[in-house]
């Protein structure tokens, strides 16, 4: 690896309000911490939240009767019924009991709630004692840990979460026009004072994040809508596989929450009015080795690293599988047919915000410093995404890429440059349920390899397309 090549291992700034209270990084927090927290701040509630087979958040809450009590919650969790949270996976009804297990470095303060709650996101064991294959949170930890032991590639990613806000239109209004909302700000967009709320609850939390910007969407009113519609977005920072999961889904619960306190509408719908600009949810992905980050170029005019093009050519191959994750709902079809830089067409570029696959530019300072790493921008997906299963997809599409023989064959073929010059050899993206769930079919032994997505579990998204 070229020791030349800067290293992004800058401590991040303590934004999280427990980091902040206990004075250290999560990985050294204690249950003792979380026992003086609990007392210090009078705290009654508290939620073990964790992700569900649908792809939302669920909780379950206690009150905790004594410190004994509260000690048993944080180190042992508690049961709950697994053929209720993750449904046509093979987990019979008659032995479907499984355990929530909490992540003391995954707590926070719940924001939303009017009595002092904490809140320990889970994982999931089953009576065994073992991960729960069926988990989302298993399987997107199991994918994760598999490339790091096979090829070595610690894998980073970021969301770029977009959404719509929506409401009645007034005789004052002086918003944008249509689908020029892009970088707007206040007055031109009423969405910015609850945009900029939730990029401190979601720093609050523990979230790292990049950066909230309005979005081009807008969608003004008319004679048959009394809406009015402007599109956001929020960015977040790198952070493990795992954690880029849980980010994602977090922020879409933190936006729904202040959403519903502002009376406004909130959509992450691809498409809210057909014919105007969708929301996607596009996803970086960093491969990191020996701690340098490899989503680019060895050099600026150089060649790119192989984890780069491993990732590149595995979303080639496996990029229309991952709609069943990552493109769960009718609107998705349309908001890729219809344009407007949505990618349908399975091509990578540089810079080409209409290839499928996308290696955006790097920021530098004027001495040339880059001031983010490089990524590999997956640009597939839509807010109906299942962030677990769809990166968990990504991690196990990078491995495939490593072990293909015709690597850069194939990055010359699906390259966008060629495909300008040569457009009719140039494979279109899944147009339908159907192409979807037989593209899945086609990648099932990618997908299940290493143990990662339970046969039981693609069975169940095959037989009732719940994508």
């Amino acid at each position: 690896m070229n020791e030349d090549l800067p290293v992004f291992d800058t401590p991040a700034l303590p934004s999280g309000d427990l980091e902040r209270i206990f004075g250290k990084p999560p990985a050294s927090w204690t249950p003792d911490d979380l026992v003086d927290l609990v007392r210090e701040r009078r705290i009654r509630l508290i939620s073990l939240m964790h992700m569900g087979g649908d792809g939302i958040l669920k909780t379950l809450d206690f009150v905790p009767r004594s410190i004994s009590h509260l000690l048993d919650v944080i180190h042992g969790g508690e049961r709950a019924d697994g053929s209720s949270l993750f449904p046509g996976t093979g987990l019979e009804t008659a032995a479907s009991d499984i355990v929530l297990r909490p992540r003391i470095d995954r707590a926070f303060l719940d924001p939303f709630s009017p009595h002092p709650t904490l809140v320990l996101l889970c994982g999931h064991r089953g009576r065994d004692g073992e991960p729960l294959a069926q988990s989302p949170d298993t399987v997107v930890r199991r994918a994760y840990e598999r490339l790091q032991r096979e090829h070595g590639v610690t894998l980073q990613a970021l969301g770029e979460v977009e959404y719509f806000l929506g409401r009645r239109a007034s005789k004052t209004d002086i918003w944008g026009r249509a689908e020029r909302g892009y970088h707007a700000t206040s007055p031109f967009v009423f969405g910015e004072p609850l945009r900029r709320r939730a990029l401190q609850i979601i720093a609050g939390i523990g979230i790292p994040v990049k950066y909230g910007h309005s979005e081009v969407g807008h969608i003004e009113a008319g004679e048959d809508r009394e809406e009015i519609w402007e599109q956001h977005e929020i960015e977040l920072g790198l952070t493990p596989l795992p954690e880029a999961a849980d980010a994602i889904a977090l922020t879409a619960w933190v936006l729904r929450n202040l959403a519903q306190r502002e009376d406004m509408l909130l959509s992450f719908e691809p498409i809210v009015r057909v014919g105007h600009a969708g929301s996607g949810m596009h996803v970086h992905f960093s491969p990191v080795v020996d701690g340098v980050h490899c989503g680019g170029r060895v050099a600026d005019d150089g060649d790119l690293h192989d984890p780069a093009k491993w990732l590149i050519a595995g979303l080639t191959r496996l990029g229309g599988a991952l709609m069943a994750f990552g493109n769960r709902v009718e609107g998705s079809f349309i908001r890729l047919q219809q344009g407007k830089e949505a990618p349908n067409i399975v091509t990578w570029g540089e810079f080409d915000r209409k290839a499928l696959i996308r290696l955006p530019v790097v920021a530098k300072t004027p001495d040339g410093k880059a001031v983010s790493p490089p990524t590999v921008e997956f640009r597939l997906p839509d807010g109906s995404a299942h962030p677990h299963f769809l990166l968990a997809g990504v991690a196990q599409a990078t491995v495939l890429g490593a072990n293909l023989d015709d690597l850069d064959a194939i990055l010359a073929e699906t390259s966008s440059a060629r495909a300008k010059v040569q457009p009719g050899g140039v494979t279109p993206v899944p147009r339908s349920r159907a192409e979807v769930a037989a593209a899945a079919r086609s990648a099932r032994d990618a997908l299940e390899a290493g143990g990662v997505f339970p046969s039981g579990l693609m069975d169940g998204f095959l037989a009732t397309r719940r994508w």
